[in-house]
């Protein structure tokens, strides 16, 4: 019988900051500009005409005020982290926790930094249908493919998901044509890297946006191989689950059988490694409401597509101290205790459901707060072929 467990989140708490004053903070808004006009004033690049070489020297940024250090440090300290997941199934007949190196993370962004990260995907959807993005970056299909309509963005490489029509096998298409990542997308990678969701020897150059509409879904996979271990995926607009299991299967007229379903809060970072990664297959059933999600991920260094360079506004990364340096505290007799950790909250269970047949479409939901994730301890079936959900 299977065997499905789960602990509760944990929380590294400061509590020099409101919660009121950190759903309304936008950090991102701010680092954007600066990337930006760091990649437009500090890099420098020199062509050597005689023996062609590029060289694009390290970025080197405005020093950071020790106020903006401190409300930075603030939220990395009130971001609550899951990462004790357990289901066990028998793999190659011996009981394996298919869940291990499973990691959700929460609060990483504020309400107006969703809206920010959203508005900004949706506006590159436009570009794209208006033919102003590279050739594979924008992709649409056809919407009477029942539950696979969503569109996607490709950003530092393009990936093919089968055989194309030019035998491209599955994987990383080494002459594709994609843009580079955004600015805004290379500010989350960096805040994924400082507060500790993503490890610096795991940088991402790559990432993959979902739009999806009501009723589309990602059947069971496994991320390929050509992307090395983590990766991430944050999510947006709405909370939907995602199924688990190394054998995942497909059961009638598009139902899929799989063990365990954890829920993914707006505005959380899932991070997949060890047997999540290479174990266990994912997938998403039909949302009932928009959804956005973007994965991050780095490429296998022997797959990068050809001429790929190096972002200089992704190298150097490094995570923010666990506790911070004397000179950089808060000058304040209450500071210390703050500093203390304490459990956020008791292990949640969820039982396990089906999908209503007809989801009702509704508003963009911004989340600054978060539910507690679940796991099913029992089989469910999730409806993953109906387009209306």
């Amino acid at each position: 019988m299977l065997e499905a467990s789960t602990s509760g989140f944990h929380s590294e708490k400061h509590l020099g900051m409101s919660w009121a004053d950190m759903t309304q903070d936008d950090e991102l808004a701010k680092e954007e500009k600066e990337l930006e006009q760091q990649e437009l004033n500090k890099r420098e690049v020199n062509v050597n005409d005689s023996a062609g070489d590029l060289r694009i020297t390290k970025v080197v940024g405005k020093p950071t005020t020790l106020a903006c250090e401190q409300s930075e440090y603030n939220r990395f300290m009130n971001v609550k982290r899951k990462k004790e997941f357990m289901c066990f199934e028998k793999v190659n007949g011996k009981l394996t926790n298919i869940l291990q190196g499973l990691e959700l993370h929460m609060d990483i962004f504020s309400t107006a930094e969703q809206k920010r990260i959203v508005d900004h995907v949706y506006a590159l959807k436009e570009k794209g249908k208006r033919g102003e993005l590279k050739e594979q970056t924008y992709s649409a299909p056809p919407k009477w493919v029942r539950g696979k309509g969503r569109v996607t963005l490709q950003f530092g490489c393009c990936y093919n998901y089968a055989t194309d029509k030019n035998g491209n096998p599955p994987g990383i298409i080494q002459d594709g044509m994609v843009d580079p990542i955004p600015v805004l997308f290379k500010v989350i990678i960096r805040r994924l890297v400082r507060w500790h969701v993503i490890p610096p020897n795991c940088v991402p150059d790559s990432c993959i946006v979902n739009i999806y509409e009501e009723g589309d879904c990602i059947p069971p996979h496994i991320d390929n191989h050509d992307f090395v271990r983590p990766f991430c995926t944050v999510s947006f607009l709405s909370e939907c689950n995602i199924l688990f299991g190394s054998h995942l299967k497909m059961v009638g007229a598009g139902d899929v059988d799989g063990p365990i379903a954890i829920p993914l809060p707006v505005g959380s970072a899932l991070v997949l490694n060890g047997n999540v990664a290479d174990v266990a297959k994912h997938c998403v059933p039909p949302v009932h409401k928009r959804r956005v999600s973007i994965t991050f991920r780095k490429m296998d260094e022997a797959k990068r597509p050809i001429g790929f360079i190096p972002d200089p506004g992704l190298q150097g990364i490094q995570p923010l101290p666990s506790e911070p340096d004397e000179t950089r505290r808060l000058n304040s007799p209450k500071s210390e205790p703050y500093m203390k950790r304490r459990p956020f909250d008791k292990e949640g269970k969820m039982e396990g459901r089906r999908f209503a047949e007809n989801g009702s479409q509704s508003e963009p939901y911004y989340s600054s707060q978060s539910r507690r994730p679940a796991a099913h301890q029992r089989r469910i079936k999730e409806n993953i072929g109906r387009a209306d959900g």
